[in-house]
């Protein structure tokens, strides 16, 4: 552990920007205030909102460009044009060169994964980076990935996604050995698209020691909490996430409409505040908003680009967690574990440092 966390903000992903990374961060702060910021990104916008929060006086750094990654820039258009240079890119290389220990982006998801591939690399041994959500179910919390970093996947990347997911969730929900499953169309083992069944097929035959592979979950397990892990592609993982989110507003809007219908509901509504305050704070987004990159040689957390600065706040926050609690060298510690004898020399140098 550090005595610190430093934390490098894309000030300028996401849909609003400044106004909401700023503020964010000032919230996060004053939960928990041994962090400290670097905002990356254009000072003429950043300067006035950092000076309205007292809370960051001394607290942070702001390191300029007037060059952003645009949310509807192909990833291709973002590294040609803001490689080296835009804020995203900037915010990565602050973590490359230890002058931060953690990079939080509310920016394009694609360009922030082509980018910090570029820039961070890839763990040894781990083919491409996963993006693991903290998803709120009926018996607590379960980890879902990859919820949007790359389209597809194969059986072997199935794997290493359960493999880092268990890792974490041995981590975050104090597990020895967490239960996981792949997310599919039925629990029959004939059932799935190829990839599928035979990503069951290796975690049921190798039998990883740090992890309960428990066959096939459908989509409406996410919510039941039925394991502690599901595993996905990237393209279905984030339709999954995108549907619980509308899904909880949804929910939340034919509740507010129905509470003041009729006097007696408004009358039933007061008394039974305390219970609907309690059932807002568990469908809200924004306290769960933060995705973990698993595999880079570095900690990226991707909020989500429309979130305001309480959701930014608690992306912020998965952050510091990440940093304090040291996941990264425990996530390296779990692959090597994990991958026993197959691990390289270049996987037991990187565990090490």
């Amino acid at each position: 552990m550090t005595d610190t966390v430093r934390l490098a903000l894309d000030a300028m992903g996401g849909d609003h920007g400044p106004s909401v990374v700023v503020p964010g961060a000032a919230l996060a702060l004053a939960r928990k205030p041994d962090m400290t910021f670097l905002f990356v990104g254009d000072e003429a916008k950043i300067r006035p909102l950092v000076d309205a929060e007292p809370r960051l006086a001394g607290r942070c750094e702001i390191l300029h460009t007037d060059v952003a990654v645009r949310m509807d820039d192909k990833p291709s258009v973002a590294l040609r044009k803001g490689r080296w240079k835009s804020s995203m890119w900037l915010a990565l290389d602050a973590v490359k060169t230890h002058r931060s220990d953690a990079v939080v982006s509310a920016g394009n998801t694609g360009a922030l994964m082509a980018m910090s591939r570029f820039c961070l690399r890839m763990m040894a041994d781990v083919e491409r980076p996963a993006i693991a959500a903290i998803w709120p179910t009926l018996r607590g919390e379960s980890i879902v990935l990859d919820v949007g970093a790359t389209i597809g996947a194969d059986a072997r990347q199935l794997v290493d996604f359960a493999v880092m997911g268990s890792a974490m969730a041995r981590i975050l929900f104090d597990l020895d050995r967490p239960t996981v499953a792949l997310l599919n169309v039925g629990v029959e083992e004939i059932k799935g698209v190829e990839q599928v069944k035979e990503a069951a097929r290796i975690l049921r035959e190798e039998d990883f020691p740090a992890l309960d592979f428990r066959g096939f979950v459908e989509g409406d397990d996410l919510g039941k909490g039925t394991v502690d892990v599901v595993v996905t592609e990237g393209f279905s993982g984030n339709i999954a996430l995108k549907t619980a989110e509308g899904t909880a507003r949804q929910i939340a809007e034919y509740l507010r409409s129905a509470m003041g219908r009729t006097w007696l509901s408004k009358l039933g509504y007061l008394l039974a505040r305390g219970a609907f305050d309690t059932l807002k704070e568990k469908m809200d987004p924004r306290k769960v908003n933060g995705g973990v990159f698993l595999g880079l040689d570095g900690v990226v957390i991707k909020s989500h680009g429309g979130t305001d600065a309480e959701g930014f706040a608690s992306a912020v926050e998965v952050g510091y967690e990440m940093v304090r609690y040291d996941l990264m060298t425990k996530i390296r510690q779990g692959l090597l574990h994990d991958h026993g004898a197959d691990a390289s020399p270049a996987s037991l140098a990187g565990a090490a440092s």
